[in-house]
């Protein structure tokens, strides 16, 4: 944005892939040098060579422009969110779909990566050295899993399991070895069909109902975007879960949240990114509107 009216204007253009042509960039974070990480998730570029084609990017800039790009992975099936910690990329991939659960239920997990790391084929499976994490959605209703991504002031890691609604801490030791993954905060709202009368009505009254991106203040309060409530969610340190924001469908012309996202904290407020492109019975919004739109919420 645009200082200091915060005016959005295109700072640069992903590099797409030759064989979709396309380049789907979803979660995004900074590094050290200004550098720029992007998930670049072929699996939304509507064809099927996108499938398993999916990207972790580092792109370089120099005098504001981007000067050159690296591929640091390829060949993934649905990276989704991305942080710098401590001198490692973590993200995640929604989907692992090679990896079989007992239950049936969707797998999904957590990698890490080095920034200098170029050209590692990914293959989505438990030999991956690069996955140190994964998770199963229990949701029947809503199999898509890991999405949000974020450290606090500790260095806690929590990731979001989007079909369940629930928040995971992980700790590691000093060499970056996991130590404890424990469920940090869950949603109040029970699995029901979404064909079901009354669906939409029930669902809305819950809190976080899923966990799309997430992001974290200084006094390491989670903020979430509550993808298919229209919502924004706060989660304190202590795990308590309220609803700060919750909007009925709209075009997101005026402001309204519309499909949110990927929240933000800049200049003490919440920029939240609007998705705007899932229509389905368990979702508040009901159409793809036109142009995207950004939501801009003061914290105070």
């Amino acid at each position: 944005m645009d200082e200091p009216n915060g005016t959005p204007y295109r700072w640069a253009l992903v590099p797409t892939l030759e064989k979709t042509g396309l380049a789907a960039p979803m979660g995004i974070c900074f590094g050290p040098e200004g550098e720029l990480y992007v998930c670049d998730n072929q699996g939304w570029s509507g064809t099927e060579k996108g499938k398993n084609e999916g990207r972790l990017l580092r792109l370089n800039f120099k005098d504001d422009k981007l000067a050159d790009y690296v591929v640091i992975a390829r060949g993934m099936e649905h990276p989704n969110g991305v942080r710098y910690h401590n001198g490692k990329l973590y993200v995640t991939q929604s989907c692992l779909s090679a990896i079989k659960d007992p239950s049936g239920k969707l797998v999904s997990g957590v990698y890490r990566f080095n920034p200098t790391d170029k050209d590692i084929t990914v293959k989505n499976t438990k030999e991956d050295p690069q996955l140190i994490l994964t998770f199963v959605t229990q949701n029947p209703y809503c199999q898509y899993g890991l999405d949000g991504i974020v450290f606090d002031s500790k260095g806690n890691l929590f990731v979001g399991n989007f079909g369940d609604g629930t928040l995971h801490r992980v700790t590691f030791d000093a060499e970056g070895k996991v130590t404890s993954n424990t469920l940090f905060a869950k949603t109040d709202f029970d699995y029901s069909d979404p064909a079901a009368k009354g669906f939409i009505d029930r669902a809305v009254k819950t809190k976080m109902r899923t966990t799309d991106g997430i992001c974290v203040d200084s006094d390491d309060n989670i903020y979430v975007a509550d993808f298919s409530n229209n919502a924004i969610a706060k989660v304190t340190p202590e795990g308590k879960i309220s609803v700060i924001r919750r909007d009925p469908d709209s075009d997101g012309m005026k402001g309204g949240l519309n499909q949110p996202g990927e929240p933000i904290i800049w200049r003490g407020s919440l920029v939240i990114s609007n998705f705007d492109a899932v229509v389905s019975p368990d979702k508040v919004n009901t159409k793809t509107d036109f142009p995207c739109t950004l939501s801009v919420m003061p914290l105070k």
